[in-house]
C-alpha cells in the first residue's frame, strides 16, 4: 500500500513539475519577442517630378576676410600639399564649405539610400573635401592618395567613434554612419592638421557651397521648409522657404566675422 502511494505521490510531483517547467518555458518565450512597434502614420506620397521644385541661391561673407592660417607640415616630408587651413575659405566675397540641407518640412517622409558611396580623399596630407554631406546608413569611401600612413579618427556625438590607420596604396575604408549628425568632426592622428567635418541626414537634399558660394536644392516636392546652412566657424542660419509646384526659389544668406 505504502509503495502505491509513494508512486502515487512521485507520479503527482512529476506531472506538476512538468506544469511548472512549461509554464516557465512559455513566459520566458513571451518576454523574448520584440516589442510591438507603434504605428506608423499613414505614408507621404510619392514625389512626382512633374511637380517637383528646387532651391538655389550664393552663399556670402561680408566684412574682410581672415587670411588663412599657414600649416607647418614639417613632421612628414611624405606631405607636401597646400598648407593652408580651410576652417574660413572666402573667395571674392562668397564662403565656402557651408553645408546647407532641409532641416524642417518634409514630414514622415523616407528616401532610399543611393547605393553610390561618396569618396573621401587624402591628398597632400588634407582631407578632400574639406565639407561633405551624406544620407544616414550611405557609405563613405576614404582614400589614401599620399605616400605616407593616415590614421582617420571620427569623433561623433550620436554616432559610433572609430578609428583606422591607412597604408599608402591600400584599399578603401568603407563605413557609414547610422544616426543623423551635423558637422561630425574627422581628423588624422598622424596629421594633427588634418581635420574634415561629415555631415549625416536622413534625405537626399542637401549641398555645399562651393568656392563661388553658390548651392542647389533640386527634386523637392512643394511645401514650406526651412533650410539651414551651416558653417564650422561661423555658426548656423537658417532661412523659410515656400516652394510651389515647379518653382524655382533663389536664397541668399550672408555670414559675417564673429557669427
Amino acid at each position: 500500500m505504502k509503495k502505491k502511494q509513494t508512486l502515487a505521490i512521485c507520479t503527482l510531483s512529476a506531472l506538476l513539475g512538468i506544469v511548472v517547467l512549461a509554464g516557465c518555458g512559455k513566459k520566458e518565450s513571451t518576454e523574448e519577442q520584440p516589442a510591438a512597434s507603434p504605428s506608423a502614420g499613414p505614408a507621404a506620397a510619392p514625389i512626382d517630378p512633374a511637380t517637383a521644385a528646387s532651391v538655389s541661391g550664393t552663399v556670402k561673407f561680408d566684412g574682410t576676410a581672415p587670411k588663412p592660417a599657414k600649416i607647418d607640415m614639417s613632421q612628414d616630408a611624405n606631405c607636401q600639399g597646400s598648407n593652408a587651413a580651410e576652417n574660413i575659405v572666402v573667395s571674392g566675397g562668397h564662403l565656402e564649405n557651408v553645408f546647407i540641407y532641409v532641416k524642417e518640412g518634409l514630414g514622415n517622409r523616407t528616401f532610399d539610400v543611393p547605393k553610390e558611396p561618396v569618396t573621401l580623399t587624402q591628398a597632400g596630407c588634407k582631407y578632400k573635401p574639406h565639407v561633405i554631406g551624406v544620407m544616414t546608413g550611405q557609405t563613405i569611401a576614404i582614400v589614401n592618395g599620399d605616400p605616407t600612413t593616415h590614421n582617420i579618427h571620427p569623433t561623433p556625438k550620436d554616432n559610433r567613434e572609430w578609428n583606422e590607420s591607412q597604408a599608402p596604396k591600400a584599399a578603401p575604408i568603407e563605413k557609414t554612419f547610422a544616426r543623423e549628425e551635423i558637422l561630425l568632426p574627422v581628423k588624422c592622428n598622424q596629421h594633427p592638421w588634418m581635420r574634415m567635418f561629415v555631415n549625416v541626414v536622413k534625405s537626399p537634399f542637401y549641398a555645399v557651397s562651393g568656392p563661388d558660394g553658390k548651392f542647389e536644392i533640386k527634386g523637392l516636392p512643394p511645401g514650406d521648409y526651412t533650410i539651414a546652412f551651416v558653417h564650422e566657424k561661423l555658426g548656423e542660419q537658417d532661412q523659410k522657404v515656400t516652394l510651389a509646384a515647379k518653382d524655382a526659389k533663389t536664397v541668399e544668406v550672408t555670414f559675417k566675422p564673429g557669427t
